[in-house]
């Protein structure tokens, strides 16, 4: 029974308590109730219904509040260069919203990473569903979001209603999210039919969950200005209270602000302004919805992703001390969530940068020093993302004693008797590797003390029921075997061991088993993985 129906329910009840009052026969006593006990009754009766529904509200209030505060910061899944977000797991801010998942370009129902892979795509071209373990087994959890500023998000193209929801029930299940990030821009926001879809999509993927026992927290992401919402803002907002949607809270982008920004204001001063009127039109749509929240319940629905160090706007720069600023004041005001844009960005552009006016989707273009803006943003903020049914956890790996089964291994088995091109990836004690440059006889799981005494990177574990993924080579004649009587030219290609090399310099009779002890001296390079895929005419072969 929701809140309003026990709210009838007890006036009821206390209107029909008073009515049998007024009508009693005489008791045995034959005494019988004045008209200023009846009314005194009645009033009573309706203080403690009015004490039931305010203690109903406290608690709703507190029982929102208490959820703890969390931080995770974006990460953007397909920017060039890659991201490794699985590394997040060693750090204090372990917990990450992926993005974007989109509307395939050749079908608006089937979701996609950015347009350019589909989900099983991005487990073989990104291997993302290991990374993800990766990421679990230390500790991080993450969120998925939908839509973004590039491209389409699901509700905009796919129209038919039962498509829709399975296309975003499909992204749940495959990444086991408890949490679902919305990031509503361009035409994902103020088209009204897509809003509405959405909304209806979103709630029965909602009921279908909790019917099943499992929780699906809900964000909105939306853009703000100084003065709050925009009227698309409140529109998105107020069709998801409308379609009965639980809103974990609404996340505001606070950047960007283009003309709105009073010149004369931080960004994390204009930031705390736009927090605040949002806080404030989110209670009205509470209200009109008729579900009235306390002032700490919204300010526990509110989120705020500050986008780090240079803004897209030229002149609004997001420093460290705007971070330190805005974090302490999301904390002594209570918000529920404190997010970024993004992590691929927390770090000093290198020297090559030159223009750090330019917006980086590697670097936040201000000299960070050792300090990150996830350390700063992140304090206070203790909670975590809720935590999808069967993600990996910290459960115990497999026993490294147990041989790795070909059959139910992603990548080849590693063989202490093969050679690996950079970029390859290899099976070793139920693990993922892969070569950080060439490299042969080099045992996967060697326990160094630092990362650059290894070829070999850790991917993430092989996933329960996985089965070998294709992979290219080269077919048999493509490149000729080296041979220690041949000159080769600047250019020239052989294969050695099975392994193509390419000559750095003219030469004759310098083997290329050289170019393992000492690279830089040696005349030959090995190709990498990504190189051959590029001689194939394509990517990494799918399954």
């Amino acid at each position: 029974m929701s809140r309003k129906d026990r709210k009838a329910a007890s006036a009821q009840a206390a209107q029909a308590a008073a009515t049998d009052r007024l009508q009693a026969p005489e008791s045995d006593s034959g005494r019988r109730l004045s008209p200023w006990r009846v009314i005194g009754a009645a009033l009573v009766a309706v203080v403690v219904v009015s004490a039931g529904v305010v203690g109903f509200q406290w608690w709703s209030a507190r029982a929102s509040v208490d959820v703890k505060p969390w931080f995770a910061s974006f990460v953007d899944v397909t920017a060039t260069p890659k991201y490794g977000f699985e590394n997040l797991g060693a750090t204090s801010t372990k917990d990450a919203v992926l993005s974007f998942i989109v509307s395939d370009q050749t079908n608006p129902c089937t979701p996609s990473w950015g347009g350019a892979y589909t989900m099983d795509q991005a487990r073989g071209s990104l291997d993302l569903d290991r990374r993800i373990a990766r990421l679990q087994q230390q500790g991080g959890t993450v969120a998925v979001s939908f839509g973004g500023q590039r491209n389409e998000e699901l509700a905009v193209g796919c129209t038919d209603p039962t498509e829709l929801k399975n296309a975003y029930a499909a992204v749940v299940d495959r990444y086991k999210v408890g949490t679902v990030d919305l990031d509503l821009e361009g035409d994902g926001l103020v088209n009204a039919d897509a809003t509405a879809r959405r909304a209806t999509a979103i709630h029965d993927l909602q009921q279908e969950r909790r019917a099943s026992g499992k929780n699906l927290a809900v964000w909105l992401t939306l853009p703000v200005s100084p003065t709050g919402l925009t009227l698309d803002g409140t529109n998105a907002v107020a069709a998801m209270l409308k379609a009965k949607v639980d809103l974990a809270g609404v996340n505001l982008m606070t950047m960007d602000f283009g003309n709105a920004k009073d010149e004369g204001k931080s960004m994390a001063a204009t930031a705390e302004a736009a927090l605040t009127a949002a806080q404030k039109q989110l209670g009205v749509l509470y209200d009109r919805a008729g579900t009235h929240q306390s002032d700490p319940s919204l300010w526990a629905k509110i989120g705020a992703t500050p986008m780090i160090g240079q803004n897209d706007d030229e002149g609004q720069v997001f420093g460290l001390a705007d971070a330190r600023t805005l974090n302490a004041w999301a904390v002594s005001t209570g918000i529920g969530r404190m997010s970024m844009w993004s992590a691929n960005r927390d770090k000093t552009c290198g020297s090559n940068y030159v223009d750090t006016s330019v917006v980086s989707d590697a670097c936040s273009g201000v000299n960070q020093g050792k300090e990150t803006f996830a350390g700063l943003l992140s304090k206070g903020f203790d909670g975590r993302i809720a935590l999808g049914e069967g993600a990996v956890t910290t459960a115990e790996p497999t026993s490294a004693a147990e041989a790795d089964d070909p059959a139910h291994s992603p990548y080849p088995i590693w063989s202490t008797s093969s050679s690996y091109l950079k970029g390859t990836k290899v099976t070793w004690h139920h693990n993922v590797y892969q070569a950080k440059w060439w490299t042969k006889g080099d045992v996967p799981d060697n326990p160094v003390l630092n990362a650059w005494e290894t070829p070999w990177e850790l991917v993430g574990p092989v996933l329960p029921g996985e089965t070998p993924i294709p992979q290219p080579t080269l077919p048999p004649g493509t490149y000729p075997n080296w041979s220690g009587e041949t000159a080769y030219d600047k250019g020239a290609r052989i294969l050695f061991d099975g392994v193509p090399f390419e000559a750095k310099w003219w030469t004759k009779g310098d083997s290329p088993e050289a170019a393992s002890a000492n690279p830089d001296s040696s005349p030959w390079a090995p190709l990498t993985q990504d190189e051959i895929d590029t001689i194939l005419g394509g990517g990494t072969a799918q399954k």
